[in-house]
């Protein structure tokens, strides 16, 4: 278990730091003028509309990150934080709206394997943690994918619109201290190859999802579901095995 050790709201209204100083550890993940005028003058682009926007997008944004592979294409207001730690592969789309967060004192970051879409209006953010998203996983509108440890969606997995993992919770072991005055608590999420999540599901931290397994929408999963399951419900159980052909759910 990984305890986060960052304190956004600290670290905003602290007094030993400039407010440019501030910008750049939230935002940039560089201190330093040479580095701020780099990520204001690329990200600027950010928002140039049309085909002229997605091609000054596709030249310039490679520059903040790690690595970027070819043929990446970038919507229309997309935000990175921290994109020195962002690497991407080939044939991606990012969509509009979407936010790459993969701010952190010490973690590595965000992966975007090759083939990957990400879909309009969804968060890869990090608190210290890790994202990585396997070769082909396509996520839908409005997801967030959260990690103050570890992340993984497997290769090939599909998540559709509005689910949720949530990779990381809070301390709450004090009763007369807040929730938000206590430390963060975090075990990760991994999803194997080739999992679909329906519309809205929600995967809390510390679950692992089987290779093939399949999450019913609107289903919470609060524990482990096995490879090739079938699980749906609030908390989620395991429906049925889909290799067992003709089999009917279980009520179980």
């Amino acid at each position: 278990m990984k305890r986060e050790t960052i304190e956004i709201q600290k670290e905003m209204f602290s007094e030993d730091s400039s407010s440019m100083q501030k910008y750049c550890d939230l935002v940039v993940g560089k201190r330093g003028f040479g580095a701020l005028l780099k990520y204001e003058l690329i990200t600027s682009h950010s928002c140039v509309p049309g085909a002229l926007g997605l091609f000054l997008r596709s030249k310039l944004f490679p520059c903040l990150f790690r690595d970027c592979g070819r043929g990446v294409t970038f919507g229309q207001n997309v935000v990175l934080r921290h994109p020195h730690k962002i690497s991407i592969g080939d044939n991606v789309v990012i969509d509009d709206n979407c936010v790459l967060d993969a701010k952190g004192k010490d973690n590595d970051g965000i992966r975007i394997g090759s083939g990957v879409f990400v879909g309009r209006n969804s968060i890869l953010s990090c608190k210290n943690g890790d994202i990585t998203l396997g070769d082909n996983v396509n996520i839908g509108f409005n997801c967030e994918v959260f990690s103050a440890s570890q992340v993984v969606l497997g290769k090939s997995s599909l998540v559709a619109a509005y689910c949720y993992f949530i990779g990381g919770g809070h301390d709450y072991d004090d009763p007369t201290t807040s929730v938000l005055d206590q430390g963060r608590n975090s075990i990760g999420i991994q999803a194997g190859e080739g999992s679909w999540f329906g519309a809205g599901a929600k995967i809390l931290d510390g679950v692992k999802i089987g290779a093939h397994a399949i999450v019913g929408a609107n289903s919470v999963v609060t524990r482990d579901v096995p490879d090739y399951a079938v699980a749906a419900g609030t908390p989620a159980e395991v429906k049925r095995d889909r290799r067992d052909a003709g089999a009917p759910p279980s009520d179980e």
